[in-house]
């Protein structure tokens, strides 16, 4: 009798928890990936151009450069890499073949690349020195490979896209782990083509076959993100100025087009009408991209028309603040480097950021919730920088608030909220309220939270109570509550 009991009490011991602990919220709508969810933590990464086409002062190459004018002498990829990392960037993107064809590493699929120039006499691989930088320095690293090639004769026909599709297996091969395989929408037309000055055009909707293309993809690197304009994993917001829209959801329903899925006009973003569709069919976030200058490749008469920090921290607070991802386009000069003004930029950026977050003025505030769904969803969990735990609801329950109070007044102009994302996008809106003279003040609202939210209000706010008033169509699952002050450097 005793052993029965015993093993009853071990028993009862084991399945306490199983008994009492409430199950997670279910799932709602289309879920991130695991690659896209290591794509969401990125938030801001750099797009590499660097071809023979900054030696000839151009933004696009025509395809007819002589290799023999790319010699970048003092190219350093550690140096560049270093001023990404000083910006706070965690990804690299190179741009490993551009339009004009002329591959950075010595591929076997043509002879138009980085082994007929002297640099390294001829025996470099500059996509192999970035990878290396790259996984030294702690960032990810990924490729862009156009499709459209303005020097390969055979552009046009189905055997260039054999050739494709044998470079994209040598960059996914030769590698390492990528990040993001990167593809932009220029496909077609006036060209080099090996002597051939001629215009080629192709249908973009069937040409490339990119179901079988992005085939490869999948096979050989899992965890690579495929960013395109017509959007698979990350999707292009739809303009080259850095900036989502005020209301972005990461799920969104293709619309067919011209035999494929692609977006219309309609569902791109601008400043006025929403971006993204509520409750799409797929999880398909937003790549803001947008250049450090002007123009993509390094211009010498660009000089002094670098973003400033404040405009890149700008820009941060309308991508990453707004759920997307943040794309720089960062260009070497002809020396193989960063202007000093570029890598100046990148550095103060870094550090406007890094000092505008550091001090998360919540977590010295007493935390209470209108609703939890148990000890294992406890409101804490939105101050604890964890990004597997969470806050969340009973199933019952579709609006809920967040309050904050301070033992004396707290002065802040950065908002900041995550929702758990790998159960789905939730939220359809929230409200901020501040205690001030002794009532209740909305000071901020927002529809969309997503992967992030940065609500930057027009003046700081004195205050020593908030409340955060959240509503779902379904339980709230919040990771992440923050309330800051910008910096000022």
């Amino acid at each position: 009798m005793r052993i029965f009991r015993r093993i009853l009490q071990v028993f009862l011991l084991l399945t306490s928890g199983f008994i009492f602990a409430q199950a997670p919220p279910q799932p709602y709508g289309a879920l991130p990936s695991a690659r896209q969810l290591a794509w969401h933590q990125a938030e801001v990464y750099g797009l590499v151009h660097f071809t023979p086409t900054t030696f000839e002062n151009k933004e696009w190459g025509y395809g007819d450069a002589d290799p023999k004018i790319f010699n970048p002498k003092e190219f350093d990829a550690d140096k560049i890499v270093a001023a990404f990392k000083a910006g706070g960037l965690k990804g690299l993107v190179l741009v490993a073949k551009h339009h004009d064809g002329f591959a950075l590493w010595p591929t076997k699929t043509a002879a138009y690349n980085i082994s007929q120039s002297p640099f390294r006499d001829g025996k470099g691989d500059m996509v192999k020195e970035f990878e290396q930088a790259c996984r030294k320095a702690g960032l990810k690293f990924g490729v862009y490979c156009s499709p459209w090639d303005r020097n390969n004769p055979v552009y046009g026909s189905h055997e260039y896209v054999k050739i494709y599709r044998q470079q994209l297996t040598e960059l996914y091969t030769n590698y390492g782990e990528l990040f993001m395989s990167w593809h932009d929408g220029a496909n077609g037309g006036d060209g080099y083509y090996g002597g051939e000055r001629a215009t080629r055009k192709i249908d973009r909707s069937t040409y490339y076959g990119w179901d079988t293309t992005w085939a490869i993809t999948r096979k050989l690197q899992p965890m690579a993100n495929l960013f395109s304009d017509i959007g698979w994993d990350v999707r292009w917001v739809g303009n080259e100025s850095g900036f989502a829209g005020e209301t972005s959801w990461a799920t969104f329903t293709p619309v067919p087009a011209n035999g494929m899925n692609e977006a219309i006009p309609g569902n791109l973003n601008h400043e006025v009408n929403p971006f993204g569709t509520r409750g799409g069919k797929n999880w398909v976030p937003a790549e803001c991209d947008v250049p450090l200058r002007p123009g993509w490749f390094y211009h010498p008469e660009q000089k002094g028309k670098t973003k400033t920090p404040e405009q890149l921290f700008s820009l941060y607070l309308k991508s990453v603040g707004r759920g997307a991802g943040l794309d720089l386009g960062i260009a070497p000069d002809t020396r193989g480097l960063l202007d000093d003004e570029d890598v100046k930029s990148l550095e103060g950026f870094g550090k406007l950021v890094a000092e505008s977050f550091k001090n998360n003025l919540a977590q010295a505030a007493t935390l209470r919730v209108s609703n939890k769904r148990s000890k294992s969803y406890k409101g804490m969990f939105v101050l604890d920088q964890m990004i597997d735990s969470y806050w969340a609801t009973e199933d019952t329950v579709k609006t809920a608030d967040i309050n904050l109070t301070w033992t004396s007044d707290q002065t802040f102009d950065l908002i900041k909220m995550r929702e758990y994302i790998p159960l789905g996008q939730r939220i359809d809106s929230v409200e901020v309220d501040a205690m001030i003279n002794g009532n209740w003040t909305k000071i901020a609202a927002a529809t969309s939270i997503g992967a992030c939210r940065i609500i930057h209000l027009s003046e700081p706010v004195k205050t020593s109570q908030l409340r955060f008033r959240i509503a779902a169509p379904v339980c709230i699952a919040m990771s992440e509550v923050g309330v800051y002050k910008k910096a000022n450097l």
